[in-house]
């Protein structure tokens, strides 16, 4: 059996972020494992496109914020599993979660997915996309409640169905 000795999880703070660390929590205490919860505060390169010319991107600001917030974060999930840190950097997230992976020798990789589709993920990409397609160690990807209520509603017409 694989042993996870060091689990890192990405998180924007928000609801599938929170699943992630649930699931790595739950992981960490079979295995013994460190829990990294890593932010990154980078915006995303269309945000940078050449209609920002000329506009101001409060970064100190994002990473202050970012800072208090993985702090209320981590202390919430110390609260149920000992082992946790917290780190913040500024860098486009998936590379940075690459990054991280490679040179902390993380052993698997707990993220969060919003399932978008369509228009919304040509102009804002998928994070968890890209780390699951370029990573090395293994990635197991943690659906949103939103996104699990999509699927069960796509599948609900299927799930009453009868066999003959």
């Amino acid at each position: 059996m694989t042993s996870f000795k060091s689990i890192l999880v990405p998180t924007d703070f928000g609801e599938a972020s929170e699943r992630a660390v649930d699931l790595a929590i739950a992981l960490a205490e079979k295995f013994e494992s460190h829990i990294t919860l890593l932010h990154s505060t980078a915006l995303p390169a269309s945000a940078l496109s050449a209609y920002a010319e000329g506009l101001y991107w409060p970064t100190e600001e994002m990473i202050s914020a970012a800072q208090k917030e993985l702090v209320t974060t981590v202390s919430k999930a110390r609260s149920r599993y000992h082992n946790v840190e917290g780190v913040v950097v500024n860098l486009e997230p998936w590379q940075a979660i690459l990054n991280f992976a490679q040179t902390h020798q993380a052993d698997l990789i707990v993220i969060g997915t919003h399932g978008r589709r369509g228009i919304s993920r040509v102009f804002l990409g998928s994070v968890a996309e890209r780390v699951v397609r370029f990573s090395p160690i293994p990635v197991l990807t943690v659906g949103g409640k939103a996104e699990q209520e999509a699927k069960a509603e796509a599948l609900g017409p299927a799930k009453g169905a009868k066999r003959n």
